[in-house]
């Protein structure tokens, strides 16, 4: 697995159960090369303007990502999950897509 992999993975919920849902990785962290993935949800009303992201079926890198419909990647759902905690890849996104999303999360961490 690597950056730009959409997975399906058991991610945290807020009420502290794990929920099987597709998650994007945006890093490999260092030494335990664990992922820093962020959830991936169809609940568009979430979005958080100018950080999270919509990818749609009229995007050209929908089709390749392995999601069914319109969804919402959320960069405020992070986790970071050992391989053994994937249970395997779907899809892919666009370079250009990851490195939008990583500027958001970065700009943001350095407000």
């Amino acid at each position: 697995m690597q950056e730009t992999d959409i997975v399906l993975a058991y991610l945290p919920q807020s009420d502290g159960t794990l929920k099987r849902r597709p998650a994007l990785i945006l890093r490999e962290m260092p030494k335990f090369k664990d992922f820093l993935v962020c959830g991936i949800s169809t609940q568009l009303h979430q979005k958080a303007e100018n950080f999270d992201e919509l990818i749609t079926p009229e995007d050209t890198d929908f089709s390749g990502s392995g999601l069914k419909s319109e969804s919402l990647i959320r960069l405020g759902f992070l986790a970071v999950l050992a391989t053994e905690d994937i249970i395997g890849k779907i899809g892919t996104i666009s370079a250009e897509r990851h490195q939008r999303l990583l500027k958001n999360l970065s700009d943001y961490l350095m407000q």
